[in-house]
Parts: C-alpha cells; sequence; structure tokens
C-alpha cells in the first residue's frame, strides 16, 4: 500500500456487548476489504481464527469458497472506497466467527486528507476490553463476566480457570493493539524490492 491520499475515521462497535467495547480508527480510503478485516482484529485483539464477512446492505464480502459458489465477494478485490461509492454505504457490519457471532457495526464518521507524516491505519481511541474467544458470543460473554464477579455461580471456577489472567472488561490492553495496528501500517507501507535491493 503506497502513501494514503485520503483516510476514513471508523468508529467500530462490538454489538450487544457489556460494558461496550468500542475503537475508533484512521484507515485509508483505498484499503482492501481483507486488509480491513486484519486492521480490525488487531484493534480489538481478535485472534483472527475464525471465518468472518463485511455485511453491507444486501452484498457480502469475504474469503470465497470454490465449494460454495453462492458465497460471499472476494474482500482481496474490493476496497473501502469502493464500498461507500458504489454502495453508498456510511454504515455497515463485520461478522467475526460465525458460530460465537461477533458482529460489529461500523460507522464512517469522517473522510479527509491524509496527514504525509502519518501512517495508516491507526488506532485513535479505544474502550472496553474485547471478549476472550471462544467464549460463545455476546450471550456466552454475559455468562462469562457474571461468572468471574460472583464466587457462588456454579461456573465460577471453571471459567477462572479458562479466562485470560486478571481478566477486566474494563482494561484495554491500548499500548498492544496499537502497537499490532502500528505493525501493520508498516509492514503495508514497504515499498517493493527493486532489482539491484538484496
Amino acid at each position: 500500500m503506497t502513501a494514503a491520499s485520503s483516510i476514513a475515521r471508523l468508529e467500530v462497535t462490538l454489538d450487544d456487548v457489556e460494558p461496550a467495547v468500542v475503537r475508533c480508527l484512521d484507515v485509508p480510503l483505498d484499503i482492501r476489504l481483507d486488509r480491513l478485516h486484519l486492521t480490525l482484529q488487531s484493534a480489538f485483539g481478535w485472534m483472527d481464527g475464525h471465518l468472518w464477512e463485511f455485511h453491507v446492505r444486501e452484498v457480502e464480502w469475504g474469503i470465497p469458497d470454490p465449494d460454495w459458489p453462492d458465497g460471499p465477494l472476494d474482500a482481496r478485490k474490493a476496497t473501502l472506497g469502493d464500498v461507500i461509492e458504489e454502495i453508498e454505504a456510511k454504515t455497515f457490519q463485520y461478522l467475526y466467527d460465525f458460530g460465537d457471532g461477533w458482529e460489529h457495526t461500523i460507522r464512517i464518521t469522517d473522510i479527509e486528507d491524509a496527514d504525509p507524516k502519518a501512517s495508516y491505519p491507526a488506532l485513535i481511541e479505544a474502550s472496553g476490553r474485547c471478549p476472550p474467544e471462544d467464549v460463545g458470543g455476546p450471550w456466552g460473554y454475559e455468562e462469562f463476566l457474571e461468572a468471574l464477579g460472583d464466587p457462588a455461580h456454579e461456573r465460577h471456577d471453571e471459567l477462572r480457570e479458562w479466562a485470560p489472567e486478571n481478566f477486566d472488561p474494563n482494561d484495554v490492553p491500548l499500548q498492544d493493539l496499537t502497537s499490532a495496528i502500528a505493525d501493520l501500517a508498516k509492514a503495508w507501507s514497504r515499498k517493493p524490492r527493486g532489482k539491484s535491493d538484496n
């Protein structure tokens, strides 16, 4: 990815989860949707171990399966700018882990010129810690938090053993998330090696 000329500010909310888990990101308008997926994985702290799709009105993008011809359009062949221009959508959905059903609402809150000194994508703000993977979606996460907070809960000991150490739903690992996003920006901004580069 070359230097961005325009960026979109995204407000991304993990639906049906309390306390709220929200990320604010600046991303290039020409970011491919497969890379937007990786950006969201890093921004939330997901582990990228499950299927995913973007749903924009009636259109879906993901990684097509040759055995499933009615599946999503190829996310590697569409950009965020394409979605905005062709479908005229300022709000759309990102679904991660079809079993647990983590739905994220993405709102495009602004489009502006990129700062030539900045690297993109960039994490601007974050609130709420991402739930652990495979906890059972929003409803499983609700039970998880109830069990962790109540020593008398029948699953308290089981889920304490399974949970990440000292899990706090309000404690955002901001430095880790920011570093993960910065690593993507760095990797995607590398210039191609010329023939003389070794």
